[in-house]
């Protein structure tokens, strides 16, 4: 645990030191839980973002994008349950006065039985080798079992009594599975409350005539207020998508783990509009579709898990987290809901409207069910910088920090370096920067001996550095070294940009 914590300080490191993120109004000593991105984070931050909506929306016929407001008319909140039921359970340490979420003080004591779990398997795999059958292992070794079933019958007792609003006992869970305080060690807890998570604000000229709005806490909403609209103007036969990115606000208590819980967020959405009796079918090809799409990045399948929901929402059949291992253990990073028709139907009754479809093979109208996909794009993004961060040893004893970003996502795709800074060497490098950029961010770097600068774009994330040497000026060749493999080739200049692209490509890393 000591080992992933310092690698999750080295990511908060390195996030400031080479320009992706920094913590808002620093020179105000900042803002708790408030981060502004950076001149390289913005650019991954977009990538991402372009990576989600290219796969999503522009790779299906059948799914449009909107982008609706951040500001709502206030019932909007009231119909989606948000103004009575969107809270969390929190809980006070009397000793440290640190304020907790209990559901997760619960479910990450779930994850250290899950790990220990983990340990007995791999000690296991080690033992007996290529023999080695680990659902059997899972299935009867009585150690895993003993933690596998402990897990299982704490989260479905505290879905239980989150359900109930029995809030007491999800006190006495707590003590009774003798957590402590991770800051002080104490266990003097105070009991259990709900705090609801919304940001007011008010509009209009003056006070007494403004009105009480709420800062959107998700982006779902504004789909489903435009359903009749895309539907008609977009001429949409159910099953049809409308999907949208953009910020969400939450004022969390416990706000924490750098980008992983914030106030302000950007989330990435799709609500998929299906036939009734149809949903759990669509909802299991989205479960697929969407693991397929972090997948595609190369982060090794090893570092995702699905969490199937004990507890489900007010408006939920049927929901599952994609969990990914950051450097402080599996957390979600997506979830994947069927959540009936509960949203139409709820702004159907508040605002009189009817958000119906009518279906020509069946000759009818019905409010349709809508399956989910919703994304964290900044967990996004720190499940990226976190996987991504190596430190390396080389074989000629020296080690090297290097960003491994995929090459789609990174935030440069080239740098471009003449070896030194005379002799004509800059000019030619600045020729190629002209052409490269019309079709990538690429940048120019004639600072230091060309080692330190692989070393410097090694660290920012760079796929690909480019040097002129004074051969470049006699053949039209360049050196073309490869962040990963820290190999380099000659190839001619006329070549760059097709080397590049093939790398970079959305379709490269998509269409495997």
């Amino acid at each position: 645990m000591a080992q992933n914590d310092d690698q999750f300080k080295r990511v908060v490191s390195h996030a400031k030191e080479y320009g992706y993120i920094f913590g808002s109004s620093e020179i105000y000593d900042g803002l708790s839980a408030v981060y502004d991105y950076a001149q390289n984070g913005v650019e991954l931050k977009k990538n991402i973002r372009e990576y989600w909506w290219k796969s999503m929306v522009q790779m299906h016929q059948n799914i449009v994008g909107i982008d609706a407001a951040i500001l709502m008319h206030p019932t909007t909140w009231k119909a989606s349950g948000h103004v009575d039921a969107f809270n969390d359970p929190l809980i006070d340490n009397k000793d440290s006065k640190k304020r907790y979420r209990a559901d997760v003080l619960i479910e990450d004591y779930c994850e250290k039985l899950n790990q220990k779990a983990q340990k007995e398997i791999t000690k296991a795999r080690k033992r007996f080798g290529d023999s080695f059958d680990e659902q059997q292992f899972v299935e009867t070794n009585p150690r895993v079992i003993k933690y596998k079933t402990q897990q299982k019958e704490i989260l479905e007792r505290m879905a239980r009594s989150l359900d109930n609003e029995d809030l007491a006992d999800v006190k006495a869970l707590i003590e009774e599975l003798g957590i402590a305080d991770p800051v002080s060690g104490s266990k003097n807890w105070t009991d259990v409350k709900q705090f609801n998570l919304m940001f007011g604000t008010k509009l209009g000229a003056s006070a007494e005539s403004a009105t009480d709005l709420y800062l959107r806490p998700e982006t779902a909403q504004g789909i489903f207020v435009n359903f009749l609209n895309v539907q008609k103007t977009g001429r949409m036969k159910i099953p049809f998508g409308i999907a949208q990115t953009g910020k969400a606000f939450r004022n969390e208590i416990v706000a924490r783990q750098f980008i992983f819980r914030m106030r302000e967020f950007e989330q990435m959405e799709m609500q998929f509009f299906v036939r009734p009796g149809e949903e759990l079918k669509w909802y299991e090809y989205w479960k697929e579709t969407r693991l397929k799409w972090h997948l595609s990045l190369g982060m090794g399948a090893e570092n995702y898990r699905f969490h199937d929901h004990e507890k489900l929402a007010h408006y939920a059949n049927a929901a599952a987290d994609i969990e990914f291992n950051f450097p402080f253990g599996f957390k979600e990073l997506e979830g994947i809901h069927s959540r009936t028709d509960f949203d139409l139907k709820a702004h159907e009754q508040h605002s009189g409207k009817k958000l119906q479809f009518f279906d020509p093979e069946l000759g009818e109208n019905y409010v349709p069910y809508v399956v989910e996909t919703s994304i964290g794009l900044d967990r996004m993004f720190l499940a990226v910088l976190s996987h991504s961060l190596e430190e390396e040893q080389l074989d000629d004893g020296n080690s090297r920090t290097v960003l491994k970003l995929p090459a789609v996502l990174a935030p440069v795709k080239a740098a471009v370096l003449p070896l030194v800074k005379k002799d004509g060497l800059p000019d030619l490098a600045k020729s190629i920067i002209e052409d490269l950029q019309w079709d990538f961010n690429v940048l120019y770097d004639e600072k230091d001996a060309v080692g330190r600068r692989y070393r410097r774009q090694d660290a920012l994330g760079t796929p690909f550095c480019i040097t002129i040497d004074h051969q470049s000026l006699e053949d039209q060749t360049v050196t073309i070294r490869h962040r990963d493999s820290m190999q380099q080739e000659r190839v001619a200049i006329s070549e760059v940009s097709k080397i590049i692209g093939q790398a970079v490509a959305v379709k490269t890393w998509l269409d495997k």
